[in-house]
């Protein structure tokens, strides 16, 4: 059964992936526009903070890799693929097919993951390029971003599955729940530009523990500078666990739906 389903996920996860390659503009402008964020973020760190261009892209990379990379691609895009999925009845071609609905939900999990893990190796590559070290951890930074996708796909689920009807909702759905979410958490201003209110707010907002999560894995070489990052990863179990369930359920409820129509 699990070997079945292992099967069944990396058949979804390499047809998504076939897709993509087939529309290599998507491709691209995923490549582009965080390239771009870490470029326009660094410059401006760079200019108003008074630091080294090198510094600054060691700054931006964590919020331009959360907010801008992994956010539109693996929350817009999940959300995407499941009302795409709906739109063109795919799925219910698949209650014909041997394929697992559990091995379609991780078979997308693995796709996006895919996809953030090549996001993730563009931003580090263009920042060390320019001069950036990350003295940190590579493994913890990697379960910090493995994290940060489960908790994006499990909410683009939730959102794609109960909120999204039409190809047309996804942009005003993920403009809507996202960028108040980006702005609160730090990808397109500094956490420490924010005022005590806003803080308090922040804490409750994953994409600021992803955040700071990500730049305590990559920026502290040391062990004890590290200790840091425990009440934010201790956060993003809890929130990307209670993402997936209640994705999985969500996903689960709209194949009923389906069935029935």
């Amino acid at each position: 059964m699990v070997v079945k389903t292992l099967q069944d996920a990396i058949a979804v996860a390499q047809r998504i992936w076939q897709e993509l390659w087939r529309r290599r503009r998507s491709l691209i402008f995923w490549a582009v526009f965080p390239a771009l964020m870490l470029v326009m973020n660094s410059l401006i760190l760079a200019e108003r903070a008074q630091i080294e261009t090198a510094a600054a892209y060691q700054q931006a990379t964590a919020p331009t890799l959360v907010g801008a990379a992994l956010f539109f691609s693996c929350l817009g895009g999940s959300v995407a693929t499941v009302v795409a999925e709906r739109e063109q009845q795919t799925l219910k071609r698949l209650f014909l097919s041997p394929l697992s609905g559990i091995g379609y939900f991780l078979g997308i999990f693995v796709a996006h993951c895919g996809i953030g893990l090549a996001q993730a190796l563009l931003v580090w590559t263009i920042a060390i390029a320019v001069g950036a070290e990350f003295t940190g951890s590579l493994p913890l930074a990697i379960l910090v971003i493995l994290l940060s996708i489960a908790a994006y796909v499990g909410l683009g689920f939730i959102l794609g599955t109960q909120l999204a009807r039409r190809t047309e909702d996804v942009n005003a759905l993920v403009a809507a729940f996202g960028v108040p979410l980006l702005l609160l958490g730090g990808a397109f201003l500094p956490i420490r530009l924010f005022p005590d209110s806003l803080l308090s707010l922040a804490a409750y907002n994953p994409v600021y523990h992803m955040i700071l999560a990500l730049q305590a894995a990559v920026d502290s070489a040391e062990i004890s500078e590290r200790e840091a990052i425990a009440p934010h990863l201790t956060f993003l179990v809890g929130f990307a666990g209670a993402m997936v369930i209640a994705g999985w359920a969500a996903y689960r409820q709209m194949l009923r739906r389906e069935r029935q129509l």
